[in-house]
């Protein structure tokens, strides 16, 4: 006869011999789940501080081709002379080239009212005359209806066109170029790709720069897709299809940032990783900028704390170094001007802006 313990433990066998198997699935799938979402987590974690880390190399500094986006007020008449001058004290000796002031958004139709922007001639006059290379592009922007039924439709020929002629109209007003950000564009966008060509030639034959704000690339093969299957927003575009907007404008800035990363430093080797991968997919000849988060917010995907213009600045340049440091047509493009701080241009200058230390 077995003795009590072993009863106890014969007793414990065929319970589980009878229900534990079943009883214990739920619990064996939630662990699988759990391995399943944190290991992958945590190993990009991990890829991602490790590539924060690393020494800086000589000449990773700014290549006179930065950019700052510029609100409204700069077009409508809320800014003055003084404030102008304000500004060209702020980036006097950095590397700032080129000023995306906002002067739409667009009609969903494409159009662009001339009354949105009464002031530019005067604010283009003066930049020209108090600093001297600098250019003013027209910042163009709207909301697609790619995620809701309201929006501007680029399948729709007559939108192109009107688009297209929004832009002959700023450049007609003064501009030395367009910036355009539509938003949310998805990756594989062929409308969006026959619409650069048509304003590529327009500005070809002007003479003057075309310039797009560009979604973040995606960190693992084929994340746009799967984020889009699974919440209806494919965040990310593909290497292939950056690569392909890239070839058909003068100058691409990544919006590297909102990119819930919690940490400083996890958000500085994001920011080295997607500074790889859009050296990698952006022709020479195309200018290339990885933007810098100018601006403080908390939510679930921005949190001030953790994405730090120093943090990027960090980033980019770390990668630069390693993946192509003798690259000419790079540099940063600052967002936003209205809601930047002291600091943020302080980072700016020290960490890469800054002609001569």
């Amino acid at each position: 006869m077995p003795g009590p313990s072993e009863g106890r433990r014969g007793r414990a066998w065929w319970t589980w011999a009878r229900r534990g198997p079943r009883a214990g699935w739920p619990r064996r799938i939630a662990i699988a789940v759990a391995l399943i979402v944190v290991v992958p987590v945590l190993a990009a974690a991990v890829a991602l501080r490790v590539a924060y880390t690393g020494d800086i190399e000589d000449g990773t500094r700014t290549r006179g081709m930065d950019a700052v986006w510029m609100g409204h007020a700069w077009v409508d008449g809320r800014k003055d002379d003084a404030d102008l001058a304000a500004f060209a004290r702020r980036v006097k000796s950095t590397g700032i080239k080129d000023l995306y002031v906002h002067a739409g958004p667009l009609e969903h139709d494409g159009t662009l009212p001339e009354g949105r922007y009464p002031a530019a001639a005067r604010l283009i006059a003066a930049v020209h005359r108090t600093m001297p290379g600098v250019r003013v592009d027209a910042w163009l922007g709207d909301v697609l209806a790619t995620e809701s039924p309201e929006g501007l439709r680029l399948a729709g020929a007559a939108t192109r066109d009107a688009v297209v002629a929004s832009a002959r109209q700023v450049l007609d007003a003064g501009f030395d170029g367009v910036h355009f950000d539509l938003e949310p564009l998805h990756s594989g966008d062929q409308d969006f790709l026959h619409l650069l060509d048509r304003l590529h030639a327009l500005t070809g034959a002007r003479g003057v720069p075309l310039s797009v704000a560009a979604a973040q690339i995606d960190p693992l093969p084929s994340l746009h897709a799967a984020a889009g299957a699974l919440t209806g927003h494919p965040k990310w575009w593909s290497q292939a299809y950056f690569g392909q907007v890239a070839r058909r404008v003068d100058q691409v800035a990544v919006m590297s940032y909102d990119t819930a990363m919690p940490l400083e430093s996890l958000y500085g080797g994001y920011v080295a990783q997607q500074t790889a991968l859009a050296l990698a997919a952006t022709p020479r000849t195309t200018e290339l900028l990885m933007g810098l988060p100018f601006y403080r917010e908390e939510d679930m995907s921005h949190h001030g704390y953790a994405e730090t213009p120093a943090a990027a600045i960090h980033g980019v340049r770390l990668a630069l170094g390693r993946n192509d440091v003798h690259r000419k047509r790079f540099g940063v493009g600052l967002y936003v001007d209205f809601a930047a701080t002291d600091s943020d241009w302080a980072a700016y200058r020290k960490g890469w802006g800054a002609a001569q230390d």
